[in-house]
């Protein structure tokens, strides 16, 4: 097993993380400013407090509930362009904006996996939420099912797919528990040549089906290797459970490796500070592709 890598996301136009600590974190999302709680965020703020207090929308905790405090100026939703493809951004009540920026590297080795497959290729992302992988492979030219549990996550996911001029590809947008589709998948006979996956640690299906990590990822992972093809190109985990290692993660693709030879890559996604590239933890990941 090698190190452990660090991808980065760095600023651009319409993104960036203006600073962090405190147990908070300060973006812009296009001309608008979000401030909201990141609990990675265990060091000490590096910006006045007057620019945190000016903010365009903050959320703000109530009790145990939450919600964002805006200005009169920031709309429902609006468009940013962001890793050469087009999001709605969206604050809900959940704290989320319907981008993860953290996404961006995983989405360009996404890209150049396709392409340099220089072969059709079938894509399989589960818990694909508003869509950005989905969008980042069919950009590179792949069919993709797109697997959700939420309805509104997949009315936005589409209309995501619309903003990047993306609608018209061969995409199937599915609501459905994520288990349970690749089983019928497997039923079918239908096989992907590539699997992206950002389980959560707690949720459930369209039907309330139940889904805890700890209960449910091993039988999953043992069914998603079942439902890739003979020849398949990777296979993505995405992970944001606390309590949880890139190194778990790549310890459950080392059969894809013993199976189809290919190599491994794991580590944590981080999202680096204007300015001063400070780096803010978001994530961890392990990827698999084949030779």
């Amino acid at each position: 097993m090698d190190n452990l890598k660090i991808l980065k996301t760095s600023p651009c136009r319409d993104y960036e993380l203006l600073d962090s600590g405190d147990g908070e974190k300060l973006e812009r999302y296009g001309k608008f400013v979000l401030s909201r709680p990141d609990p990675q965020a265990l060091w000490g703020k590096r910006l006045p407090v007057l620019e945190w207090q000016n903010a365009d929308a903050v959320f703000v905790h109530s009790g145990a509930k939450g919600g964002w405090k805006k200005k009169p100026t920031v709309p429902e939703k609006w468009k940013i362009e962001f890793g050469g493809l087009s999001f709605f951004i969206k604050p809900t009540a959940f704290k989320h904006t319907g981008l993860f920026p953290e996404q961006e590297p995983n989405w360009k080795w996404i890209i150049d996996n396709i392409k340099s497959a220089n072969r059709p290729v079938s894509i399989l992302n589960l818990f694909g939420y508003t869509g950005g992988a989905t969008l980042a492979a069919l950009s590179a030219g792949a069919e993709v099912a797109h697997i959700d549990g939420s309805k509104s996550a997949i009315v936005w996911a589409k209309e995501n797919a619309t903003l990047s001029g993306l609608d018209k590809k061969p995409v199937r947008w599915i609501l459905d528990d994520a288990r349970e589709f690749v089983k019928r998948e497997l039923r079918r006979g239908k096989r992907y040549d590539g699997i992206i996956m950002d389980p959560p640690a707690f949720g459930h299906g369209p039907k309330k089906e139940l889904w805890k990590i700890e209960d449910d990822f091993l039988i999953f992972m043992k069914l998603c290797e079942e439902v890739l093809s003979d020849k398949p190109s990777f296979f993505l985990i995405n992970g944001y459970s606390a309590g949880y290692s890139a190194i778990a993660y790549e310890n459950n693709l080392s059969s894809l490796v013993d199976k189809f030879g290919g190599e491994i890559e794991k580590g944590e996604l981080a999202i680096e500070e204007s300015g001063n590239g400070r780096m803010l933890p978001a994530g961890i990941f392990a990827r698999w592709k084949n030779k």
